[in-house]
């Protein structure tokens, strides 16, 4: 006897399933479906609800589809072969041909480093392809413009970007503190105690009123700390003049704090082992998600955080960035 489906599945959950049957890997399937890892777990517990069935089960370290899995994955490819043929266009997009601009916002410690060899690639690989990088507007000018096409892709590293938007994780680093060579802590070989930490004056691009879209910041929030920001300025830019004019404190990413420290004659320290790690990430609107001028855009971006990974031994593979529903910006 046919079983019945526990619900309808409509053309979402069946990408979703069939990406879980084809690679059998729930972190593959979040990463092809641009998902946080535990949204494709509910997913698939939902399915297996659903289907009165597993779908998929352990064999050994591995998940392998079960009989009735086998089965639907078959019926799948072809029920959405055919949605993709009478219902999907069939555009593509040439670079070398492209005339066009894409917007990017990238209004962290990691656009300095990422959008030169951005812009880089870019104009390689599509002469006449711009660039307009911004700054992070407002939370709800964000997602208007998001939901309207006027932003093509966020590099973000706030703590808990909205779940509503597509996600793929970029890179992690370090974080450390960046201080001029007269600081009174500029000759600690370790890091610095927390208690240390929260009595310095700091520098920051973020300000006081963001404070919760700060990854130094925001966690700081989470454990119940609030750190002095004596300074903060507009962006990225500025913080290594100013912090030469100053006995401030700057933390930062490390790629970024490297780069800096090159140019300018500073001592970069281990911020509090409390700060964990920073994660950057790309967010992209669902009305892009299928468009080839974004899907190349999305890939350039993730070139180069593999380019800028590899570059710097301390940048390590990204991790499934925290979502969460409530809004990230307040």
């Amino acid at each position: 006897m046919t079983r019945q489906a526990n619900g309808t599945l409509d053309v979402r959950l069946m990408r979703t399933l069939l990406t879980l049957l084809t690679e059998c890997s729930v972190s593959r399937t979040a990463d092809l479906l641009g998902q946080a890892q535990p949204t494709v777990s509910l997913t698939l517990k939902r399915l297996r609800e659903m289907l009165d069935d597993p779908l998929l089960v352990r064999s050994g370290g591995v998940l392998v589809p079960t009989e009735r899995g086998l089965a639907l994955k078959e019926t799948l490819r072809d029920i959405l072969g055919q949605i993709n043929t009478h219902l999907a266009p069939d555009p593509t997009f040439d670079p070398k041909n492209a005339r066009r601009t894409f917007r990017i916002i990238a209004d962290n410690c990691l656009g300095a480093v990422f959008l030169p060899q951005l812009v880089g690639k870019i104009a390689q690989k599509a002469p006449n392809v711009g660039v307009d990088a911004s700054h992070m507007p407002s939370y709800d000018d964000l997602l208007s413009q998001l939901a309207d096409g006027s932003i093509d892709a966020v590099i973000g590293n706030w703590p808990h970007p909205p779940e509503y938007l597509r996600i793929s994780p970029l890179l992690t680093t370090d974080i450390v503190c960046v201080v001029r060579p007269s600081h009174r802590l500029a000759s600690r070989s370790e890091p610095i105690r927390m208690e240390e930490f929260l009595t310095e004056k700091h520098l920051s691009p973020t300000s006081d009123k963001r404070a919760h879209l700060s990854p130094i910041d925001g966690r700081l929030i989470e454990l119940g700390l609030k750190r002095n920001i004596a300074t903060s300025v507009p962006e990225y830019a500025i913080a290594p003049y100013v912090l030469a004019q100053s006995d401030l404190v700057f933390t930062t990413g490390r790629i970024f704090a490297e780069q800096i420290a090159q140019a300018f004659p500073f001592v970069v320290l281990e911020a509090p082992r409390e700060l964990g790690q920073m994660q950057f990430y790309m967010l992209w609107h669902e009305c892009k998600h299928q468009s080839p001028d974004h899907v190349w855009l999305r890939q350039m971006i993730k070139s180069v955080a593999a380019d800028v990974r590899a570059s710097d031994a301390t940048a390590s593979e990204p991790l499934k960035a925290v979502r969460t529903k409530a809004a990230a910006f307040g």
